[in-house]
C-alpha cells in the first residue's frame, strides 16, 4: 500500500467517525449516472461501462449498511433510457436483471421493484419478479430497484389507479374529483408505505433530477458528485452524508 493510499484511508476513517449517526438519512436515493461517459474515457464500450457500474452496486450497499441506512433507492433504468439504440438497451437490460438477481442471491437485502415492468421483455419481467419475491423474508435494509422508472409515468399511473379504484367503488366523476387528495395519490405510488427520500445523490456532475421521484423528493436534500458512478468512492458517499448532516432541514417551514 502506497503512502497516498494510507493517507487516504486515514482520512476516510476520520470522516466516518466524525458523522453523527443520529442525524443521518433513513432513505437515500441514488441516480447512478455516468457509466457510458466513464467507458468513453477508458476507450471501452457502453456495455463495459454498465457492467463496471453494476459491480459498484453491491459495494455501495455495503457502505449503506455500515452507515445504518434503512432504505435505498437505486435508479437503474429510466423510461428515457429505453429510447436508446436497441442493442445497447438489450445489453443494459440484461446487465441490470443479472445484477438484481445477484443482489437477491446474496440474501441480505429486501428488494422492491419500482417502475413499470411491462416495459421489459417477458423473460426480464419474470426474472426480476422472481428475484424480488425471493427476498421477502430478508432482514436487511430495503432496496428499491427502479427499473423502467419515470417520475411522470409513476404519477400518471397513480392517478389512473386512483380513478379506476374509485370508479369500481361506484363513485361518479364528480365524487371522484372531490375524493382526490395528496394522501390518495400517495397510496397509489410505487413507493406507497415508504418514507420519502431524505437524501438524493447524483453522480457524474449533472445537477438535475431528470424525473427521479418528483412527488417524493419535494423536501429531499440533494448532493451532486463529479465522479462518474463507476468511480464513486466510499469517501464520496461519506461526504454526501456529512453534507446532509450539516443541513438545517425545515421541510418548507
Amino acid at each position: 500500500m502506497s503512502i497516498r493510499d494510507v493517507v487516504y484511508q486515514v482520512y476516510e476513517n476520520s470522516l466516518s467517525r466524525s458523522l453523527d449517526r443520529s442525524r443521518l438519512p433513513r432513505h437515500v436515493g441514488v441516480i447512478l449516472d455516468g457509466n457510458r461517459r466513464w467507458a468513453k474515457t477508458m476507450g471501452a464500450t457502453a456495455a463495459d461501462g454498465h457492467r463496471k457500474g453494476a459491480d459498484k452496486i453491491g459495494e455501495f450497499l455495503t457502505w449503506c449498511d455500515e452507515a445504518g441506512i434503512e432504505l435505498i433507492t437505486l435508479w437503474l433504468l429510466s423510461t428515457d433510457n429505453l429510447s436508446r439504440d436497441q442493442k445497447e438497451i438489450d445489453e443494459l437490460s440484461e446487465i441490470i436483471v443479472t445484477t438484481v438477481e445477484r443482489l437477491a442471491y446474496m440474501g441480505h437485502w429486501r428488494l422492491h421493484h419500482v417502475g413499470d415492468l411491462k416495459l421489459l421483455n417477458e423473460d426480464h419481467q419474470r426474472r426480476i419478479t422472481e428475484a424480488v419475491e425471493s427476498t421477502k423474508d430478508s432482514d436487511g435494509a430495503m432496496v428499491n430497484v427502479a427499473v423502467g422508472y419515470g417520475g411522470r409515468s409513476e404519477i400518471t399511473e397513480a392517478v389512473r389507479e386512483f380513478i379506476l379504484t374509485k370508479a369500481s367503488e361506484g363513485l361518479n366523476p364528480e365524487e371522484i374529483a372531490v375524493a382526490v387528495s395528496d394522501t390518495e395519490i400517495e397510496s397509489h405510488l410505487y413507493t406507497r408505505g415508504q418514507p420519502d427520500p431524505d437524501l438524493v445523490i447524483r453522480t457524474s456532475g449533472e445537477q438535475r433530477l431528470s424525473g427521479f421521484m418528483p412527488w417524493q423528493t419535494v423536501h429531499s436534500e440533494y448532493y451532486f458528485c463529479e465522479a462518474y458512478w463507476p468511480d464513486f468512492r466510499r469517501t464520496d458517499f461519506l461526504r454526501a452524508l456529512r453534507a446532509y448532516e450539516a443541513r438545517d432541514r425545515r421541510h418548507g417551514r
